[in-house]
């Protein structure tokens, strides 16, 4: 699941963070579970990346007509609904790795989509949250 274009780190966060806007939540207790005392570790940081780039594709493709777009996000619903752990970065073994309820982002997932059943995607802004993001890990 690659999406066409250059896109930011932050882009995915912003998405990412967008599944849990219902609940309140600083943002300094979402991404506390991405942090560790020496930073991210670089395997976290892919599987981070990887989780990022399938709810991108599940929210950008969502609704398109083009079937290229249709693919990209069955492969991503396919991959978030599985419950299958044998590989290495299933959506469930991500989850766990990141300290992230699998079932969590699936519903969180499933609510935006019935939200947004005319196509439209919603605009998360998140800018003071990645800001914060980056200065504690850097």
């Amino acid at each position: 699941m690659v999406a066409k274009g250059k896109r930011g780190f932050t882009a995915g966060h912003d998405r990412l963070a967008g599944l849990f806007e219902p609940d309140v939540l600083l943002p300094a207790q979402f991404f506390a579970a991405f942090r560790r005392e020496g930073g991210l570790e670089r395997e976290r940081l892919l599987m981070l990346a990887v989780l990022e780039d399938a709810i991108d594709c599940y929210q950008k493709y969502s609704h398109t007509r083009d079937p290229r777009g249709r693919q990209m996000y069955e492969e991503a619903r396919e991959w978030v609904t599985s419950t299958d752990r044998t590989w290495l970065f299933s959506f469930e073994n991500i989850c766990d790795t990141l300290e992230i309820s699998a079932e969590y982002v699936r519903r969180g997932l499933r609510e935006w989509r019935e939200k947004n059943q005319n196509g439209r995607r919603p605009r998360v802004l998140l800018e003071e949250a990645t800001a914060d993001f980056r200065r504690e890990t850097a």
